[in-house]
């Protein structure tokens, strides 16, 4: 039988879907959690649900056939699947390409490995997130990533870089280009990755995790909200926008100052909720070869997103931004969003609500 085109299957799959979710509308009255599903996503479930489709029951307006998941401002597709959960992070800053000033040099292997006054970014974590309750590990080592079953309420990754969740070099040969021979599992830390965000995994991604991160990884790339960082102008200051009321934008005002790279994106996120933004007008230059955005240019947004909880921003480049008492204009701002943004990943506050 011919093989249809990439596209004609994506058409079809989006069709399937749309006829689902007709069906859903023009059958029997809806019970009041389904008339919610349809309407604005419903309410986060309490309680585990038989999975008896690949799309949850309800779900399927949310569908995203690109990805292959749920996803959106959807909360009833989120899944409570473990109960223990623990008021604890895991901070994950490996860089398998550039690596941004304030993460310091690599980490050893392990989890808690020894951090200096270089690994700002590292030490801004435990702190902000100490100062809330909330425990934090940190670690660079592939293998300690949270997987199935994990008691950990969010993953945070920071600054991030390229290939991230790859193990790179174990099945390496110097007398061979490829080695057919290995057991290792190279990719156990997108395994690991999925499985964590599927049972109800919180995931917060901060500045370079959505700015060069896991590029040719699509479920990745949807996690982030369907969107990958294309480039940015220079290191500069810029007005913040703030775009909608959410626990991670309580107490910011409309407009602050700041300072970043201020990231363009391509394709354009989607499916999110939009929560800060940036005011190109503000900006002195812009990137050569990226047109930019216009009017509309966000810079942090939230999404449900295969049974997990996804909040991201792209915030964060200079090292001051993350050192109380530093003087860096909207360090204040920047910590508070930071901070309440990783507390509603985890779910100790509303979720992108």
């Amino acid at each position: 039988m011919a093989k249809l085109p990439r596209r004609a299957v994506l058409r079809g799959a989006a069709a399937t879907a749309a006829a689902a979710a007709a069906a859903t509308t023009a059958g029997a009255a809806a019970t009041p959690a389904e008339a919610g599903d349809r309407h604005a996503g419903g309410r986060e479930p309490t309680g585990k649900q038989p999975v008896t489709t690949n799309v949850p029951h309800g779900q399927e307006r949310y569908f995203d056939p690109y990805y292959n998941v749920v996803r959106g401002r959807v909360p009833a597709s989120y899944h409570p699947w473990v109960g223990n959960r623990q008021d604890r992070v895991l901070l994950y800053t490996r860089t398998a390409g550039p690596r941004h000033a304030h993460l310091g040099p690599a980490l050893a292997a392990g989890l808690n490995p020894a951090l200096t006054s270089a690994h700002v970014l590292q030490n801004a974590i435990v702190k902000w997130l100490g100062e809330a309750g909330v425990g934090v590990d940190w670690t660079e080592d592939v293998t300690q990533l949270p997987g199935l079953g994990s008691t950990y309420k969010a993953v945070v990754f920071g600054s991030t870089s390229r290939d991230t969740l790859w193990k790179h070099g174990t099945a390496a040969q110097p007398a061979a280009a490829v080695n057919t021979t290995t057991g290792a599992h190279l990719d156990a830390g997108r395994t690991a990755l999925r499985q964590y965000v599927r049972s109800g995994g919180g995931f917060a991604g901060i500045h370079n995790a959505i700015g060069g991160t896991e590029y040719n990884w699509p479920y990745y790339e949807g996690l982030s909200g369907g969107t990958q960082y294309y480039d940015h102008g220079a290191l500069q200051a810029g007005t913040v926008v703030t775009l909608a009321g959410d626990s991670s934008t309580r107490g910011l005002p409309p407009r602050w100052d700041f300072k970043d790279e201020w990231y363009n994106w391509l394709p354009f996120p989607t499916r999110v909720k939009f929560l800060l933004g940036v005011d190109e007008s503000s900006l002195a230059t812009k990137s050569g070869t990226h047109p930019g955005h216009g009017r509309f240019h966000p810079i942090s947004w939230c999404q449900y997103y295969d049974g997990g909880r996804s909040w991201v921003t792209a915030l964060g480049h200079d090292a001051a931004a993350w050192t109380d008492g530093s003087g860096f204009v909207g360090q204040d701002f920047f910590k508070k969003h930071i901070v309440d943004g990783i507390l509603s990943a985890m779910g100790n506050l509303p979720f992108c609500d």
